[in-house]
């Protein structure tokens, strides 16, 4: 079963009361006690000490483990409660509020947010009347997100209109979620019913999306490490040269690739590798004058046709 943000949110703060009241716990007791595996137990334990009520080392959780057992070095007071200044409650009563008007955001936990911030509003007395002076909207992408984490958790399909930058065209198809992921944006990645194989879908680039009422039933699929990178070429994958200008140097910041030889005109020679090289003929096009396709020879020759067409098509 996939695990959506929410959810490994919920249960990262549950273990911080688990793992206290219990030093010294067995690693698979804890992972049988919330339901997950060994592996995700340990990587939610590499996440909390990251945590705490601020970056000083003092204040951050003290947490590790030997692969056996773990054990939990803070003193008590580390969980007192919070006292928030007045600037800190006003920022958590807007984002509260804001959060709560998400759409797609399950009834349940809507209603528990409203709860807390019922109670925050009474415990910061007048600080509170800063904060409803103050709102925040959200940017689409906010109500894809909460879409598709009600999805991932009510095992449910979407339907979804996506821009295809490749094509430059926008799509219409069903998916079956499988997880939510950020690696430098936001994606999705689901099972695709319209080429039956699975998909990663950038957040950004949904043009509307619904949730059906069909249940969602990816086939099982190896999840992958996703931390390399998204793109993550193969050796065996062909091998691409090209060439940019100075204006062009932000390819060798976007794209992996093997080499990245400095140019005297103060460009870059790239030697990257692709699965698909016909793909990099839109890069090409968008590189105009700032770069070029060097090899191999036939997707050079290809992207300078590709360049005369539209430049012919421009000038009609």
């Amino acid at each position: 079963m996939a695990t959506n943000a929410i959810d490994q949110t919920r249960r990262m703060l549950s273990l911080v009361t688990y793992l206290r009241e219990r030093p010294g716990a067995r690693v698979s007791d804890v992972a049988r006690a919330f339901g997950i595996s060994e592996d995700e137990l340990i990587a939610d334990l590499d996440v909390l000490p990251m945590c705490g009520t601020s970056f000083r080392g003092g204040d951050l959780l003290d947490i590790d483990t030997d692969g056996d057992r773990i054990w939990w070095h803070n003193p008590d007071d580390v969980a007192e409660p919070l006292r928030l200044a007045a600037d800190e409650a006003t920022a958590l009563l807007v984002a509260a509020r804001a959060v709560a008007t998400l759409p797609g955001l399950r009834e349940g936990d809507r209603q528990a947010l409203l709860r807390a911030t019922a109670k925050l509003e009474a415990a910061a007395g007048e600080a509170a009347g800063a904060s409803s002076r103050l709102s925040v909207t959200f940017e689409s992408e906010g109500g894809v997100f909460a879409d598709v984490d009600r999805a991932i958790a009510e095992r449910r399909r979407l339907w979804l209109r996506y821009y295809s930058p490749a094509r430059d065209e926008l799509t219409e198809r069903e998916v079956d979620p499988i997880r939510l992921f950020a690696v430098g944006h936001t994606y999705v990645e689901a099972w695709c019913r319209l080429s039956e194989a699975r998909r990663t879908f950038r957040l950004d680039r949904v043009a509307e999306i619904k949730l059906l009422d069909a249940p969602a039933d990816p086939p099982p699929v190896e999840l992958r490490d996703l931390s390399e990178g998204l793109v993550q070429p193969a050796a065996e994958d062909p091998e691409v040269v090209i060439e940019v200008g100075p204006g062009g140097r932000w390819v060798a910041e976007y794209y992996p690739h093997d080499s990245a030889e400095e140019l005297p005109d103060g460009g870059l020679r790239i030697t990257l590798r692709t699965p698909d090289p016909a793909s990099l003929r839109r890069l090409a096009l968008r590189l105009g004058r700032d770069g070029r396709i060097v090899a191999p020879q036939a997707l050079a020759d290809n992207a300078r046709r590709a360049a005369g067409a539209a430049l012919a098509a421009y000038g009609e």
